[in-house]
């Protein structure tokens, strides 16, 4: 089952382009509350007959209690160890059945589990599925089993992986006081001391539907979705623990900071450089957007992006070279640049060409045919996100389980459109601060040396 463990550097440098979201038509689009607190929201598609259900818990890694890191993902896991009238494994297998299709995932924001299934299975998908939000069954065996996985899939994942370690330590460098720069799989030795009574106390505080939201999306009807949430999570309790989300904040952050990551399993050494940048607040996106077309003007493209064209093509000093920035999240983010040197380029003059290149962006500004293409990329995409009822779903719960709207998601596209040259620049300035970076060379031992 596949586990994504939050908003990490190089995910987002893997697909290339930064996220530019985008939504269906308004009147697809209807939301409602139960009487319980839980959000419904439904996107109707009807060209084909299947459907997609996510239910989002407003709970991530950083809104855990110090000293439990990992709890949020780890109890992602024992979601799937059953009910009494869903035993063990037979969640995922009921599914399978049907014809479906199942997962779930966590970020620092969020945790939220989904089912693809055919339109007329949507009832038995909300049966179980609310089902396991009140009722599940945790063994000791269960925990002490799960908790040797995820710290199997921390030593796989991030412990024998030079960039994701060093990804984690330039986002503990990144937040000097933040949680979010606690990784979201936890740190190893809190993770070792997860137990059972832990687990049930985190269940029982956030997994509730007052701090739940559910996206259906697919060839259902409005009413008769709505009436199948009332019949399956109506009933459920409130939890009287949900309060408002205040975290820690960051402190002014006065000084740049550096660090080098050697180790002889890396096969391709790199620079990467993170910043403290803004997220998308209800009612007011309009940095967020102009932060989304910068990214994409810097290294959104393999082409035609201008750290693509001044490092690949011009200088031939970088193999690679991206910059990526999500600010869907409750509290500040970051705005990243990456440059893999090309052979017999030292990091050193790979990470100077790179900040001439953006000190030269910064004097020349935006160019207005860069501009007017990704503009263009904008528009289309609008057509593009219609094909995909799921990743609708997606986009609408990740969002509003930050706490955006509904109409700020769909307001998204048209703050995207209206940002000017004027805004994309402003927005740079304020980013590319360098008391508020981080800056990592990822490099082997000899090279270090």
């Amino acid at each position: 089952m596949l586990r994504t463990l939050g908003r990490t550097m190089f995910g987002l440098i893997a697909l290339s382009l930064p996220i530019l979201p985008v939504v269906a038509s308004a009147d697809t689009v209807s939301s409602f509350t139960l009487d319980n607190g839980m959000q419904v929201v439904v996107i109707e598609d009807h060209r084909a007959p299947v459907v997609t259900q996510m239910v989002w818990y407003k709970i991530g890694r950083a809104d855990e209690v110090a000293g439990h890191s990992g709890i949020a993902h780890f109890f992602e896991h024992l979601m799937f160890k059953g009910t009494e009238k869903v035993p063990s494994g037979e969640f995922s297998a009921t599914v399978e059945k049907q014809g479906g299709d199942d997962n779930a995932f966590t970020t620092q924001d969020y945790t939220a589990y989904f089912q693809r299934v055919a339109a007329d299975r949507l009832d038995l998908m909300m049966q179980m599925e609310s089902d396991r939000m009140v009722n599940l069954n945790m063994s000791e065996e269960d925990v002490t089993t799960e908790r040797q996985v995820i710290l199997e899939e921390r030593g796989q994942r991030t412990d024998s992986d030079p960039g994701n370690l060093l990804q984690e330590q330039m986002s503990a460098a990144q937040y000097l006081n933040h949680p979010y720069g606690t990784p979201v799989i936890g740190w190893r030795a809190e993770i070792a001391g997860l137990t059972r009574d832990d687990a049930i106390g985190f269940y029982r505080a956030y997994y509730a539907p007052n701090n739940a939201i559910l996206i259906v999306a697919g060839d259902v009807k409005p009413d008769d979705v709505l009436a199948m949430a009332k019949k399956y999570y109506g009933p459920l309790p409130p939890s009287d623990k949900i309060k408002p989300r205040q975290r820690p904040q960051e402190p002014p952050q006065l000084a740049e900071r550096r660090m080098v990551l050697a180790d002889e399993r890396v096969a391709q050494p790199y620079v990467a450089r993170s910043y403290m940048a803004p997220e998308r607040n209800p009612g007011d996106q309009k940095q967020a957007a102009a932060l989304s077309v910068l990214a994409n003007l810097l290294g959104g493209s393999g082409t035609t992006s201008v750290l693509t064209k001044a490092l690949q093509f011009d200088s031939q000093t970088a193999v690679y070279s991206s910059a990526y920035y999500d600010g869907t999240s409750v509290d500040p983010q970051t705005f990243g640049l990456v440059v893999v040197p090309a052979e017999g380029v030292s990091l050193a003059d790979a990470e100077t060409a790179m900040d001439q290149t953006i000190a030269k962006f910064m004097k020349d500004g935006v160019n207005a045919a860069d501009f007017a293409r990704i503009k263009t990329q904008i528009r289309a995409s609008q057509i593009y996100a219609r094909d995909d009822a799921g990743g609708l779903a997606r986009m609408y719960g990740e969002a509003l389980a930050v706490g955006l709207s509904v109409k700020d998601v769909q307001d998204w596209p048209d703050v995207l459109q209206a940002v000017t040259p004027e805004d994309v620049m402003a927005a740079a300035a304020l980013v590319f601060n360098r008391d508020q970076a981080v800056t990592g060379w990822l490099t082997t031992k000899e090279a270090a040396e």
